[in-house]
């Protein structure tokens, strides 16, 4: 799949927006086959410097670095995420190790454990975790990190802590990814140096604890994120959330911060870019 689309203006944005980031935004995914580019172009004109284009397999991983190619000031990130885990052979991971050296690609995933839908045996989710997570620690790269458990349950939370401090020393740095589970998973996270990213997936029903630690958190290791085309916020089209409603997430987390969206987006671009630092990334 080629992304297609070009930029173009559209309606005129706010003359000062508030500066915002999306740590995470599948513009690779089908539902932005024909108009990604001009999807990352609206975006920007209200105000997203920052946009991480993740791959969850070898095949997306490739176009999330095509996307990227076209348009400089987005960053990709090239993994394996768990649903896709037993799909694929060491073979095609030799493809995720050449890329992840490139400079457009500053993150290894999105990888991580899914206990909740499984739509890979669970084993297999771990050798993918561990060959991922190894992966990052050898570029220097971060490891954005998908965990989900059902309703109700926090076992992938338990398993995916486990991973990290199995790795003491070695273990890359993190990025907890669409942020989901207890309040002291998000302690144990943050005590090991993760950043937490939050997504439309705290307007749900069952993830009220995201409040607390969204409240909880230090300033400068939180993110913001769409997950785009999914987890779409209030007011955004459920069919296909897009980068520019991560603003509706951002005030959400200034909120919980006490902090101005206007102050907390100029934090948010810093730690994007700690984070996420890159060679190639233009100034604005």
């Amino acid at each position: 799949m080629t992304v297609l689309g070009s930029p173009e203006s559209s309606a005129a944005a706010p003359a000062t927006p508030v500066r915002l980031v999306d740590s995470h935004c599948h513009l690779n995914a089908d539902r932005f086959e024909t108009d990604g580019v001009l999807v990352a172009e609206a975006a920007r004109r209200v105000g997203v410097e920052r946009l991480l284009v993740p791959g969850w397999n070898v095949a997306s991983s490739e176009r999330a670095l095509t996307l990227v190619d076209r348009l400089p000031w987005l960053d990709a990130a090239v993994g394996v995420h768990p649903h896709d885990a037993a799909k694929v052979d060491d073979a095609a991971f030799a493809a995720i190790l050449d890329w992840a050296a490139r400079d457009q690609v500053v993150a290894i995933g999105e990888t991580g454990l899914d206990y909740d839908r499984v739509f890979s045996p669970i084993p297999d989710q771990l050798v993918n975790l561990r060959r991922n997570l190894a992966l990052a620690a050898s570029t220097g790269k971060p490891a954005i990190l998908h965990c989900r458990s059902a309703t109700g349950r926090r076992d992938a939370q338990d398993a995916l802590l486990a991973e990290v401090r199995s790795m003491g020393a070695d273990a890359p740095r993190l990025v907890i990814h669409s942020f989901s589970g207890p309040v002291d998973y998000a302690v144990a996270m943050l005590d090991l140096g993760a950043v937490l990213s939050f997504s439309g997936l705290v307007f749900r029903r069952g993830e009220e604890s995201s409040a607390e630690v969204a409240a909880l958190a230090p300033i400068d290791r939180v993110l913001v994120e769409t997950d785009s085309p999914f987890l779409a916020p209030p007011g955004a089209p459920r069919s296909r959330n897009e980068p520019e409603w991560v603003r509706v997430t951002g005030a959400w987390l200034a909120d919980r911060q006490r902090t101005t969206s206007t102050a907390l987006g100029a934090t948010l671009v810093a730690t994007y870019d700690r984070l996420f630092p890159s060679p190639r990334r233009a100034p604005r």
